[in-house]
């Protein structure tokens, strides 16, 4: 499990991260039309997932905000942010933000993105949300960059993430 704090407290998540060098996980989950999306759907583009446990906080908000405006300067990538908000609160959120680089995914209905991807909260306030995290994937499936934010109230590395698909 990972080493994250909510608050300063100590938390635990489901395991670790899928190694930079290794296939992505399979998953599926709930675009904000309540249809389903798949690994499959992205073939052949770069993805960078955006995961965090609700867009209803702050920085979450912010990823969202920040992935959105640096989204339209990447070629073959999508942004796909992941929670386990419902579709319809994440379908308020874009629109009243005006977000329309990205795309909003929920992994509400199974948890299956969370376990697989190992980074659903085990305990604390937030236990069954999903942790903040970054995952860079190649158009071939490989993982190229990973980050577990240490302290779930700060913002990723965008930075990083970028660059890994440089």
């Amino acid at each position: 499990m990972a080493n994250v704090t909510l608050g300063g407290t100590p938390v635990e998540t489901a395991g670790n991260l899928p190694a930079v060098g290794s296939k992505a996980p399979k998953f599926r989950l709930t675009a904000i039309d309540l249809s389903q999306k798949s690994n499959d759907d992205y073939k052949g583009y770069r993805l960078v997932l955006n995961v965090f446990p609700s867009v209803d906080t702050g920085t979450c908000a912010q990823s969202i905000r920040t992935f959105n405006e640096k989204a339209s300067q990447l070629e073959n990538t999508s942004v796909l942010c992941i929670s386990k908000d419902l579709p319809f609160a994440m379908a308020r959120f874009c629109g009243a933000e005006g977000i329309d680089n990205v795309e909003s995914l929920s992994d509400y209905k199974t948890g299956n993105f969370g376990k697989d991807y190992e980074l659903t909260f085990t305990t604390g306030a937030f236990e069954t949300l999903l942790s903040r995290c970054i995952v860079v994937i190649d158009t071939d499936g490989t993982v190229l960059h990973t980050e577990q934010v240490a302290e779930i109230a700060d913002e990723p590395n965008y930075q990083a993430a970028l660059d890994a698909l440089k």
